[in-house]
């Protein structure tokens, strides 16, 4: 799964994509109805993403976004330093133990 969220002067969105083992490929985008930073819209896109995944039945996920604080956030190597990057770390989290194997990395 890839994923990326966006803010422009029309508001926010996030889009996300997945390649299956068989080179199938889904393709979803989003928008954002409420205000949102950069960061919240990238948490967006990664907490949608894995909601259509487990509605799809994946049990095992590779995700891959190119944003640095989501990545190191989830990854546990940066702690989160405000309120709302937590509760959105803490729904990923919960989401997480729907999978057998989930694996993510950054990408340039």
């Amino acid at each position: 799964m890839y994923f990326d969220g966006f803010l422009n002067l029309d508001g926010a969105g996030a889009g996300i994509f997945f390649i299956s083992p068989s080179g199938d490929h889904l393709r979803y985008v989003l928008r954002i109805h409420f205000p949102a930073s950069n960061n919240a819209a990238e948490y967006e896109a990664c907490l949608h993403g894995l909601c259509i995944a487990v509605e799809l039945g994946v049990k095992c996920l590779l995700v891959y976004s190119d944003s640095t604080l989501v990545i190191n956030q989830v990854n546990k190597d940066w702690s989160c330093t405000s309120d709302k990057m937590d509760a959105y770390c803490s729904k990923i989290r919960k989401l997480e133990g729907k999978f057998y194997g989930i694996e993510y990395h950054h990408v340039v």
